[in-house]
Formats: structure tokens, C-alpha cells, sequence
């Protein structure tokens, strides 16, 4: 995100900001696109089919942005936009994590 955060100033210094943005939200797309679906056939399915909601929800903006990328658009609004979805990958990752922990814990019995 660091590197991300801000263009650099110069000649050509937008296009490297774009083609650099660009390639690593391609990782993060494939990442995301190579998430299995949690707790698929488990007390805990619903909340895993929210999860995979959201998760769809994250690749189409990381489509969208990957796109726009290519084009002319505001890099400004583009540095943002990124920024969200950077926060919101946390989120989404977050969300995984208590699943698999809410699933592990059922497994082992709780605290009971």
C-alpha cells in the first residue's frame, strides 16, 4: 500500500503508478478468486455464504479498478479507491479468520 499510496511527480511517473497498481491488484484478484468457500456444509454455512458474497463482491471491484487502471482516469480517485479496497481486503480476511476459528472451536468443543 506504501508504495501505492502516493504517484511519484515526473514524466511518465502516473503511467508507472498505474502499471504497478495495476499488477499487484491482479494478485490480489487471484488470491481472492483461489479462496475455497468456508464452512461449506457446516452450522456455520450461512455466515460462510456471506463471506463468499462479499468475496465476489471484492473481485468485481478489483475487475472494475484493474480496468480503469488501463484507461485515462483520475489517479487521485483511483490512489482512493485502491486505499478502500485495501481496507476492505482486511476486512474480507478478518471475517475468514473468525470463521475458521468459530470452526475450530466447535470442533473442539468450546470452553465448555
Amino acid at each position: 500500500v506504501e508504495r501505492l499510496d502516493r504517484p511519484a511527480d515526473g514524466p511518465g511517473a502516473a503511467g508507472q503508478w498505474r502499471w504497478e497498481a495495476r499488477r499487484r491488484l491482479v494478485a490480489v484478484h487471484d488470491l481472492l478468486a483461489a479462496q475455497s468457500d468456508p464452512a461449506a456444509g457446516t452450522w456455520l454455512a450461512a455466515r460462510g455464504g456471506s463471506v463468499v458474497r462479499r468475496r465476489m463482491a471484492l473481485l468485481a471491484r478489483a475487475r472494475s479498478l484493474a480496468a480503469e487502471l488501463v484507461g485515462d482516469g483520475d489517479v487521485d480517485r483511483l490512489r482512493r479507491e485502491l486505499l478502500r479496497l485495501a481496507f476492505d481486503l482486511v476486512h474480507h480476511a478478518q471475517r475468514v479468520r473468525d470463521l475458521a476459528y468459530d470452526e475450530v472451536e466447535l470442533e473442539l468443543g468450546g470452553s465448555e
